[in-house]
């Protein structure tokens, strides 16, 4: 979630994270932001207690964002596509469907449903994920 309160629930400008908003107890440390390269997503399994999930974490600039890693439209690692900064977009590799980064909603067919959007920030240059409910 941004601290401007007005970008979409998965998106974090690098630095910003609220030192007060979320859970916390439900954070995951993925790696050092420096770790990421600009316009590139990697792929992250997080497993903490019963909740596992993969995650693309793509960085643009100093934003964040965190979606599901696997196609809507079929099993492929979105990690595994490239990364339109321009349009805030990741295409799957397998069938070329574009994913907002936003949202995850598909932007072209052949997906029709969008993949999860998760919470994810930078505290002292860790960069987090917060498990739970996709948005």
């Amino acid at each position: 979630m941004s601290t401007s309160g007005n970008a979409p629930s998965g998106h974090v400008p690098s630095g910003n994270a609220p030192s007060n908003g979320g859970n916390k107890k439900n954070r995951v440390n993925l790696c050092l932001q420096e770790e990421l390269g600009h316009c590139e997503a990697r792929r992250f399994d997080v497993a903490k207690g019963e909740f596992s999930c993969k995650v693309a974490v793509i960085r643009l600039g100093d934003d964040l964002y965190a979606l599901g890693d696997t196609c809507s439209h079929a099993d492929f690692s979105l990690s595994e596509g490239e990364v339109d900064p321009e349009e805030q977009t990741i295409e799957c590799n397998k069938h070329g469907s574009l994913f907002s980064l936003a949202t995850g909603e598909p932007q072209t067919l052949p997906a029709t449903r969008s993949v999860p959007v998760y919470r994810v920030g930078v505290t002292d240059g860790q960069v987090w994920l917060e498990l739970g409910e996709p948005s």
